[in-house]
């Protein structure tokens, strides 16, 4: 584990190194306040840290602030080595951002023990972290296919309606589902059926732009949403997604089945008065059972009557 040890003494600095290094830390030296907060501003910055309280530049109490103000969701575990030792100091040192206080002189067992308990407190909170993150994908992500869920897409849409009222875009609303799937699992069985929701959405994602949004609404249905300058161009993604599911017929073990879907598609631009998003949607919808209508495989636009 990385370990920031700053004192301004170079003796102490060097005999600090020489043991914690034994006991298998990788030591970063700073000389100062200043360096050692120029060091937490690099990408993957130790997050365990030794400080002097007094150094020139800055010093370890204001270190200890601004670290903590850079991240304070993910905080450093930082011990302060001084030669204070009144209570008030301690408390100072403590309610600026320090966890751990340590006097000099000091015992080099102690600070041992003390920097165990801070790597300790560091890998319980990457766990920690690491379980909060996939429990936030789980929560936002469909399980069988990766893509955000019914409730994740639904909660961007308006977002990206506000999006495009800041920069004058159009917003497209597609509405696109796999044709024919029920027969699919009806003649292959649901394990096929899956291995064809996930080939499609592979497919859907590859013709997509990077700022574009992919949902799964629900069973074989996916909500696509894509900021434009003109619905012609909205509509030519759409037709670019069709084009890409059915070009090749999805292998799955020794079985060739052609896949096809059908998109409906609606669109909200900044001088529209439709901003409803239930409508929105309901006119995507209405688009694409015209499109089912129409014979399936193909975009059609939401037109007003």
């Amino acid at each position: 584990m990385k370990l920031l040890v700053a004192d301004d003494s170079k003796v102490s600095r060097m005999m600090l190194s020489a043991i914690t290094k034994q006991w298998g830390y990788d030591v970063i030296l700073a000389e100062d306040g200043e360096q050692a907060w120029q060091i937490m501003q690099e990408d993957d910055a130790p997050q365990l840290l030794l400080l002097d309280w007094e150094m020139p530049k800055m010093d370890g109490i204001e270190v200890c602030e601004r670290v903590i103000a850079k991240n304070p969701e993910n905080p450093a575990y930082i011990v302060l080595l001084t030669s204070r030792t009144s209570s008030d100091d301690i408390v100072e040192g403590l309610s600026k951002g320090a966890s751990d206080y340590l006097s000099k002189p000091f015992d080099s067992a102690e600070l041992q023990v003390r920097l165990q308990v801070g790597k300790r407190m560091i890998e319980l909170q990457d766990k920690l972290n690491a379980t909060l993150r996939e429990l936030t994908e789980l929560a936002s992500h469909d399980g069988l296919t990766g893509l955000l869920n019914r409730r994740a897409i639904m909660e961007a849409l308006p977002k990206e309606v506000k999006r495009v009222e800041r920069q004058e875009q159009t917003l497209c609303i597609g509405m696109c589902d796999i044709d024919h799937f029920k027969k699919i699992n009806d003649t292959y069985g649901h394990l096929v059926g899956d291995e064809v929701l996930k080939e499609v959405t592979r497919r859907m994602e590859d013709s997509l732009r990077d700022y574009d949004l992919l949902g799964r609404y629900g069973g074989e249905e996916f909500l696509v949403i894509t900021p434009v300058d003109n619905v012609k161009n909205g509509t030519m993604v759409y037709q670019r997604i069709c084009r890409a599911v059915s070009n090749q017929p999805i292998e799955v073990d020794d079985l060739s089945i052609t896949v096809t879907i059908s998109c409906g598609v609606t669109s909200y631009s900044p001088e529209n008065n439709e901003k409803d998003i239930t409508k929105l949607l309901a006119m995507a919808d209405e688009a694409l059972y015209k499109a089912k209508d129409a014979g399936r495989n193909q975009v059609v636009l939401y037109q007003t009557e």
